[in-house]
């Protein structure tokens, strides 16, 4: 036999699913005490019931207001699209992100699209057929317009709110993203490797992400603003392709390829991120190729890469926690009903053994 606050509970509860995803404050415990004719006892039960499951919080002074929560637990699910969730930065940025979200009364499930448009098109047509309150998505190849920007509207006009994050898509403006500040870590690395008298300075970027592109043309500024040449025949790309085979198989072809095409006599080296730089430097080994004493190597993100490499890697990197959980409070806000603005994290120089200064 259900209690009297167990009752009002499930009104509540009825009240908030109604109104979902609009945050709004409940009646007063006297307006509910004279409403549904129930001591006020009866009244902070069922909203202390309501507390524990995330639908309301209490603010002091206040009153109790909903937080946009559905009251059905399954209709306040958030799915994660990425990459990849192997090793490297994705298992501290899901774990981030999860944490975040569980926090704030939200389950969490994670797709992985292997960065093939397709396969972020089929898991989309999913969501369509069962629509998740949030969706936080990694982007695939964006470095090109998405032809699945259709599918992101549908389910925006179904209430899905959608917020990228690494990367974004060129022709989807409208929707929030949070990504490193690329261009600005490539324009830091190559005004780096300048100032301590490198002089000709290699590159190696991803090409099919916007990442890689936008990195690449802040570290090409550079040189540009330090009156060093270009050097174009300097920079080397990889992609997705090549990089699973990377990881996969351990195949470095293009890594070696890159040393022997491009990188030639360039006193100094900027990597798309550390588990490029990581391999590329087992590549300069078995070619006999010291670092730093022959070749400088700077990168991005400084996970746990930039420690188990031979010779520790200068690098770039950010705040611990940061990408996963400001992405996932980005889209919990926007849940909420709150707008939210896109954002760039900037980066702070970690410097490690990996690069020296060389005669001017």
């Amino acid at each position: 036999m259900s209690t009297k606050y167990s009752k009002l509970a499930d009104l509540l509860k009825n009240l908030i699913e109604e109104n979902a995803g609009d945050t709004f404050k409940l009646p007063t415990e006297a307006a509910l005490c004279q409403k549904y004719g129930i001591s006020r006892q009866t009244v902070r039960k069922a909203l202390s019931v309501l507390e524990a499951e995330h639908l309301i919080e209490k603010r002091q002074g206040s009153g109790s207001y909903t937080t946009g929560l559905y009251g059905k637990e399954e209709k306040n699910t958030v799915a994660v699209l990425v990459c990849s969730d192997t090793e490297y930065i994705y298992p501290g940025l899901l774990a981030d992100m999860r944490n975040t979200l569980q926090e704030a009364g939200f389950s969490f499930t994670v797709h992985i699209t292997d960065n093939q448009i397709s396969t972020e098109r089929m898991i989309l047509q999913q969501l369509l057929e069962n629509p998740v309150r949030g969706i936080l998505s990694e982007g695939c190849k964006t470095c090109m317009p998405t032809p699945n920007h259709d599918l992101y509207d549908r389910l925006a006009d179904k209430g899905t709110s959608v917020v990228f994050f690494h990367g974004n898509y060129s022709n989807m403006p409208d929707y929030p993203f949070i990504k490193d500040d690329n261009y600005g870590g490539g324009y830091y690395l190559g005004k780096y490797l300048s100032t301590l008298g490198h002089r000709k300075i290699a590159g190696i970027f991803k090409r099919d992400d916007v990442q890689g592109i936008e990195r690449y043309f802040g570290f090409l500024s550079a040189l540009r603003d330090e009156n060093l040449p270009f050097c174009e025949e300097c920079i080397g790309f990889y992609d997705t392709v090549q990089l699973a085979s990377l990881q996969k198989r351990q195949d470095t072809a293009f890594l070696s390829e890159f040393i022997l095409k491009q990188l030639k006599d360039a006193t100094a080296v900027v990597c798309y991120n550390d588990e490029i730089a990581y391999w590329l430097m087992k590549e300069l080994t078995c070619k006999n190729l010291r670092v730093p004493e022959d070749v400088s190597v700077v990168c991005f993100d400084n996970t746990y890469l930039s420690e188990l490499s031979s010779t520790q890697l200068t690098s770039l990197s950010h705040k611990n926690h940061e990408m996963g959980s400001t992405a996932a409070q980005m889209l919990i806000k926007l849940m909420k009903g709150s707008s939210v603005s896109s954002q760039k994290l900037s980066w702070h120089l970690t410097v490690k053994r990996s690069c020296r200064s060389v005669p001017v």
